[in-house]
């Protein structure tokens, strides 16, 4: 794969997510991604560090200028933990010990991990939308309620691209059925 084109794949995914996605300064976006379905391999089965590398530039140059903080997650043998940045974090947050490696971790977050101002691992994150790549399974480190996003770019190199914004949970409202038992048959309408 041409390091460039993948890099270009990135950008181009993202600012389309991000155009849909309404996402401001200090919000958190979350990538899974598999270096080695981008090579055309099996999910952990052929890594490439300038596959991650070239991805990671593309969506970091998006990113970044606009202040939202990116969340990388690791593959499997790391309990798919999220490695991001300490700023990013709320107050209370618990971050755990761990360094991601490319066989452990994965070579996406391993290279956000080195190139990070000053990186921590979490177990979980809730984050405001993401970008799954090569079906590494993000669902679990999104804010209920996601809403699937389709955009035009399906691939970056081989992978399978996958998108998602957060919104709020919808509750009351002119359609919302209430329970009698529940509320004591005290509703108001």
């Amino acid at each position: 794969m041409d390091y460039e084109t993948l890099k270009k794949q990135a950008q181009e995914a993202v600012t389309e997510l991000l155009d849909v996605a309404n996402l401001k300064k200090g919000d958190i976006f979350v990538v899974g991604c598999s270096s080695s379905e981008i090579m055309g391999a099996n999910i952990g089965k052929g890594s490439n560090v300038d596959a991650a590398k070239a991805v990671y530039e593309g969506i970091q140059s998006v990113l970044r200028p606009r202040g939202i903080f990116l969340a990388a997650q690791c593959c499997e043998h790391l309990n798919r933990a999220i490695i991001t940045e300490r700023a990013a974090l709320l107050p209370g947050t618990e971050i755990v010990n761990v360094v991601p490696q490319m066989h452990a971790g994965g070579s996406f977050a391993t290279t956000y991990y080195h190139d990070a101002e000053d990186p921590v691992a979490l177990e979980h994150i809730k984050a405001d939308a993401g970008m799954d790549i090569g079906d590494t399974l993000i669902g679990m480190q999104l804010k209920e309620v996601a809403v699937p996003v389709r955009i035009a770019v399906k691939k970056i190199g081989e992978a399978n691209v996958v998108c998602a914004r957060t919104r709020p949970k919808f509750i009351g409202g002119e359609r919302a059925v209430y329970d009698d038992v529940l509320s004591g048959g005290d509703i108001r309408r």
